[in-house]
């Protein structure tokens, strides 16, 4: 055997395809990262899944975790009758949404508390009502009191009342009951004697008794025991 013989041929493997610059070293092939991205994708949706079941089950439970029991647990404030309340429609209402909501028993009350603070800012000042009919105030008040019951229905004693809390419908009581009393009546007409409607309605025109810088104590004392006398 020659020498040309004993040389190898040198044979060229076949060359392996070039592995992409972007591809993570523990994949072998893009094909290995887009299944395992598939994988990891699907696990992921699931666990997104559960994840969301378990933040609305935590926000449940802590927006109802200082909520009574029922509707009913809920405690009616000192400051309220509670019979009251109890038939009130609109407190029922209060209660209701106050449970559906999650509103605590603080909660409760601070809703109660606003309404009832509205209420008493709509109500007229008594004391500042009084002062605003002058030194005799009580005398005038009791006058008109002794006169609406006997003149009004007892259907109608509530709307007096009302019209009877300011000083302006003590005042448009006062007029009404001057016109009832006589047809026709001068505004400073001179005191007429007795106890009888007429009179007391006449007296009532004075400026002794109407006009608060010429108010008169004993003179509208007079007429509240006229009245007192005429309604008793």
């Amino acid at each position: 055997m020659d020498e040309a013989d004993n040389v190898e041929v040198a044979t060229e493997a076949p060359e392996a395809p070039a592995r992409p610059e972007w591809l993570p070293e523990k994949f072998n092939t893009p094909e290995d990262l887009a299944s395992s991205y598939s994988s990891l994708e699907a696990k992921l949706g699931k666990g997104d899944e559960e994840l969301r079941q378990q933040i609305f089950q935590e926000l449940e439970t802590s927006a109802l975790e200082n909520r009574p029991a029922t509707v009913g647990d809920y405690q009616i404030p000192e400051s309220i009758e509670a019979e009251t309340a109890i038939e009130n429609p609109l407190f029922k209402w209060w209660a209701d949404h106050s449970f559906e909501n999650g509103y605590s028993q603080d909660e409760f009350e601070d809703g109660i508390g606003r309404y009832a603070e509205f209420i008493s800012s709509t109500q007229p000042d008594l004391e500042a009502e009084k002062t605003n009919l002058g030194d005799n105030a009580d005398a005038r008040i009791e006058a008109v009191d002794l006169w609406a019951n006997k003149f009004f229905p007892d259907e109608m004693s509530d709307a007096v009342l009302q019209i009877g809390q300011t000083s302006k419908g003590i005042e448009a009581l006062e007029f009404i009951m001057s016109k009832l009393g006589s047809a026709s009546v001068g505004a400073n007409t001179a005191p007429v004697t007795g106890n009888n409607q007429d009179a007391l309605a006449t007296m009532m025109n004075d400026e002794r008794y109407w006009n608060p810088a010429k108010r008169d104590a004993g003179y509208v004392k007079k007429v509240q025991e006229g009245f007192s006398q005429l309604y008793k």
